[in-house]
């Protein structure tokens, strides 16, 4: 069920997109310097795109921005998490190299009183 949901999903936001698409065919030119800046230095790079595009890559390059700044952000909590597991399996092995050496005699305290008498 949750597979329809999530195929629904999907082709209402591809729905979505190609109709930002064909509402914003329209030809633009983006410069890397404004007009005025690029007369002082003389000269500008451009470049003709449909405007749809730059808004996907605009928003693409946002997507990557932000999961590249979350992942920077998390890591302190993954290093923790994996200290906290090298941890873990230390003790794990430690017990289990406990419980070989010394195995425990008494299962049942109250047998032992027993046998105790």
């Amino acid at each position: 069920m949750m597979a329809y949901v999530r195929y629904a999903f999907a082709a209402v936001v591809a729905l979505i997109f190609v109709t930002v698409a064909v509402a914003n065919r329209s030809i633009i030119e983006v410069k890397l310097l404004p007009d005025t800046l690029a007369a002082l230095v003389g000269g500008n790079v451009g470049i003709q795109l449909p405007l749809f595009l730059v808004l996907g890559l605009a928003i693409g390059a946002g997507l990557l921005l932000g999961f590249v700044w979350e992942w920077f952000r998390e890591h302190a909590y993954r290093a923790e998490a994996a200290q906290l597991r090298r941890e873990k399996e230390a003790m794990r092995s430690e017990l289990k190299r406990v419980e070989k050496v010394a195995p425990q005699t008494r299962k049942d305290d109250v047998l032992a009183l027993v046998e105790s008498k």
